[in-house]
This record gives C-alpha cells, structure tokens and sequence, in this order.
C-alpha cells in the first residue's frame, strides 16, 4: 500500500536553524504562487519527503511534546515496519492520503470505502496543514509568528496523529479481507492434510470429505488465479475433474506399463500421456507445498496480490499445466493422437539421427519438419489422429459436430482436404506395390521412406537414402509421385501452423516436451511469498 521514502534524520539544531530550514524546504516544496502541492512527480514525492521531516524536526525542536501514538504496536507487522516507534515519522503517503481524500481503494479488483470518520478526519488534517503553509508563506520570523507557529505545528500533529491512526487501521482491515482468499486456501489445504496424516494419502484419496476439500480448494485456487495471475489469463473455470482425470491416467498408464512388462513401445506410447497428466498433479501439489509455507509468514502476502512473485509464479504454471490437462487430458481421443505422435518422432529419430538432435536443439529447421511428421500418421492412422486434427482445423471437420462421429477410418472433412487424402491414398499404394514386388516388407519400409522424405526434405544430399529401396524400372515414376504428394503436403503444413497459431504453439510445445522428458516448471524453487 505504501512507497518507501528515506529517514535520513537531522543533526540536533536550535529552534531558529529548524524553522529557517522548514520555510526553506517549504519553498521548494511550492516554488510557485499557484500553492500546488505535488507529490506525483519524483521531484516532488523527494520535496514532499524533506518537507515533512522538516516538520517533525521544527516540532522537536520547538519543544513540542509529540501527541499520542500508543496504538501503533496494535498495527500488523508491516505497519510496525514503518511506524517502529512513538515518534512523529511522518510520511508522504499520509500527507497524501489527507489531501487527495480518496473515499474508495480498489484491491484485486474488489471496490472497498473509507468510513466517514476517516475522511472528516483527513479534512481535519487538511486544513491544519493549509494553516502551516499559509504562516509558511507569510514567514518574517516575529514574536507573535514564532508563538503561532507552536500553535500549528501542535494541531498539525494532533490531526496527523488522528488522521494516521484510523487510516492505517483501516487499511489493515481492508487487507485482512483481501488476504482471505490466501487464507480460505490455507484452511482447505490444512484440511487435506489433516485427513491424510489421520487415514493415510491412499486411503484418505476414496473419501468423499477429502474430494470436497479438493474442489473447494481447487475454486480457491481459481479465484485466487483469476485476481493475482497477471502473467496469463487468470482463468477460473479449470474445475477439479482435471486433477482426478489426470490421476486416473497416471494409474492407467502405471497399470499398463507393468502389464507391458518391459515392452519399450508400449511404454513409449503411454509416456506422453503420463507426462502431461503428472504435469497436473505436481502443479496442484506445488501449490499446496506454497499454501503450507505461506501459512508461517502470512503477514508477509502483499493483499495487492499480483504483487506476490512466488503465488503469481506457482498459478502461472498451475493455470498453464491445468490448460493442457483441460484440453488434451481430458479428451481420450486427442491425447491418444499425442501418444501416437510421440512415439512416431522417437521411432522417427532412431531412423534419422539427426531428428534427434533437432529436438534437442529446437532447432529452426524443426518446426518445418514436426507438422509433416503430423500429417503423415494422421495420413496413415486417421482414426487415431481424427480429434488432434479436428481440433487445430476446425474449419475442415465441420461435420464432426453436425454427425457426432468421431472415430471414422475416413475422416468427415471438407473436399479440398479429402482431395489431399486421396492423393496420399494413391501415392502410398504406388509404394506399398513398389516394394512388395522388390521383396520389402511394405508397411515398413513405406513408412521410413515418407518419414526419411519429410525430414530430409527435398534437398536430400543422396537421393538413395529415401528412395533407395525402390525397383530400379519404377523408381523414377514412383519418386516423381512421392514428390509431388510432398510439394501438396508443404501447403498443408503451413496451414495446420497457422490457421489458430495460439493452439498449434500449445500442441507444439507439449509435444516437445513430451520428447524432452523433462518436467514442466521447476516445482522445488526457492521459497517466495
């Protein structure tokens, strides 16, 4: 609520050195005739500053004995901070809260009005400072000004005093209720752990109590979101299902993965799925270990709560997490489209070596190469791939709402992309006869020349390393057709790139994680408030 300002105090001076520097800084204060006080520019707030210590020092050195400040230990430890003791300590902030009068505080974007008290108090110091300036102005240092003097300064502080008094407790209570939403989360953690020490985590997961507690804390959370996440959208419609859909997955793809019993392509094909849905739940339970923490130092939070880096930094990644787990993880059918992919690039790489280092690198040249990589398994698995494309071209698959169908072999999309469709179905029947009759295994031997084409791109230094498996009578046909598919697929790869670039920048960034394998954002950070 407050700026800092600087308490570089005085040396002990007599009365008349502190008066004659209280008019000076006064003058600086309002060069001017127009008695415009400002305290907005940094000129003025550091002429304001000097001014009002100028003040205190001309009461201290006057004699004037200080009016009472015992409710300041009653402030919260942050006011504490500032007001550390019985003295004078004036400051800007209540200067310019008396003078600007402002009736009504917007906090995290909730409207909160001063008491009537507490304006007719700042109009009382208002006008016990207008008497001082007004002397200020006039000053010729006489007897009878010297004597006025005293009188001022000692309402002045008086009102001051008052003023400070109600304004700051006040304040405090405002925040109080601003803090709340920290604290209602605090209460709905504290809950979650109590049961889990009482019954155990496993078992405490199957009561209904503790999934109560998970929603209400889950909405905090989103409320919390939706006032102190200015880094991102500040969403508050991600509901706890997400959570039990992603923990449910994890148990899936643990209970798969043992049944696999080693299988490296099984496990590959669940990681990505795994990946995304443990994303989730580690962001929740970062937040709670942040709850936990706050819960020591709460007088700590900023009630401005934007201002609170550590909160803002754990509903960044909690609001980030909870989008792709709202979006992917909770639709079966895309996130097995991902799984697919997933597997696909890492079959890819052990095809290409350099694929890998591409993923590794981010390199450039591999965001031209991944959305051909999409399109030739959702080419060659359409019902896998059906909602992951359905979703990013939205345009095309009108039909999809219109029937409802969403697990068609062939998909139910717009003529110029069936046209493409049956140009690849063409092309890749050219291959599979191609290499049945020189003796391949068609299927896969198909896949890694399409796979070493749309990676290699056209500019392949030995052709022979995608075509090279091709009958010598045909290749020449066979190549030109491939090529021709690939020049039609280019147009397409952008497409898929850009026709909503926010959700193909989100499908591209969970897919290169999911390669990466490493965790989202660090959950063991330092601790910040």
């Amino acid at each position: 609520m407050f700026q800092s300002c600087s308490s570089a105090g005085f040396a002990i001076v007599s009365s008349s050195d502190a008066v004659s520097r209280l008019v000076a800084d006064y003058q600086q204060l309002i060069p001017d005739d127009d008695c415009v006080l400002d305290t907005k520019s940094e000129h003025g707030f550091n002429a304001a500053t000097v001014f009002v210590e100028s003040l205190a020092e001309a009461a201290r050195a006057l004699g004037l004995i200080p009016a009472d400040r015992s409710y300041r230990p009653n402030f919260t430890v942050n006011y504490r901070a500032l007001f550390p003791d019985a003295s004078r300590s004036y400051r800007v902030d209540i200067l310019e809260a008396s003078l600007e009068q402002h009736a009504v505080i917007w906090v995290n974007g909730d409207k909160f009005e001063f008491s009537t008290e507490a304006m007719t108090r700042a109009e009382t110091l208002k006008r016990c400072l207008a008497n001082v300036t007004a002397l200020l102005k006039s000053w010729c240092n006489s007897r009878s000004q010297r004597a006025e003097l005293r009188s001022v300064l000692e309402a002045l502080d008086t009102a001051w005093a008052s003023f400070e008094s109600k304004y700051i407790f006040e304040l405090i209570d405002i925040e109080a209720r601003q803090r709340k939403l920290i604290v209602r989360a605090i209460e709905h953690e504290q809950k979650l752990t109590d049961l889990e020490t009482r019954h155990g985590q496993l078992a405490a997961a199957t009561m209904q109590e503790y999934m109560d507690f998970q929603r209400n804390l889950v909405q905090t959370i989103g409320r919390l979101n939706s006032v102190a996440n200015s880094r991102r959208k500040g969403r508050d419609d991600l509901s706890v299902e997400i959570l039990w859909d992603s923990m449910k997955t994890i148990q899936r793809c643990d209970y798969a993965s043992f049944l696999a019993a080693g299988s490296s392509e099984d496990v590959e094909l669940l990681s990505a799925a795994r990946s995304l849905s443990g994303d989730v739940v580690d962001s929740f339970l970062a937040m709670r270990k942040y709850l936990r923490e706050t819960s020591t130092c709460l007088e700590r939070v900023d009630p401005h709560l934007s201002n609170n880096v550590g909160l803002v930094g754990r509903l960044v990644d909690w609001e980030e997490t909870w989008e792709v787990g709202k979006k992917y993880v909770q639709n079966s059918m895309i996130l097995n489209g991902i799984c697919d992919l997933v597997a696909e690039i890492r079959s890819a790489q052990l095809v290409i070596p350099d694929l890998k280092n591409l993923c590794e690198e981010c390199d450039v040249e591999l965001f031209m190469v991944l959305p051909r990589i999409l399109w030739l398994g959702g080419l060659i698995k359409p019902a896998v791939y059906l909602q992951v494309f359905s979703s990013l071209l939205p345009h095309r698959f009108a039909s999809i709402q219109e029937s409802g169908n969403t697990s068609q072999e062939q998909w139910p999309c717009d003529s110029e992309l069936n046209a493409f469709i049956e140009q690849f179905s063409d092309v890749y029947a050219l291959l599979m006869q191609d290499l049945s009759s020189a003796g391949w295994q068609p299927d896969d031997y198909a896949w890694e020349m399409l796979v070493k084409r749309v990676v290699l791109g056209s500019e392949a230094r030995n052709r022979d390393d995608v075509y090279g498996t091709l009958p010598a009578n045909s290749r020449v046909q066979t190549e030109a057709e491939v090529e021709s598919f690939m020049n039609t697929m280019e147009g397409w790869s952008m497409e898929v790139q850009r026709h909503c670039a926010e959700d193909w920048n989100m499908f591209m960034s969970i897919i290169l994680k999911c390669l990466s394998g490493k965790d989202s954002q660090s959950k063991e950070l330092c601790f910040q408030v």
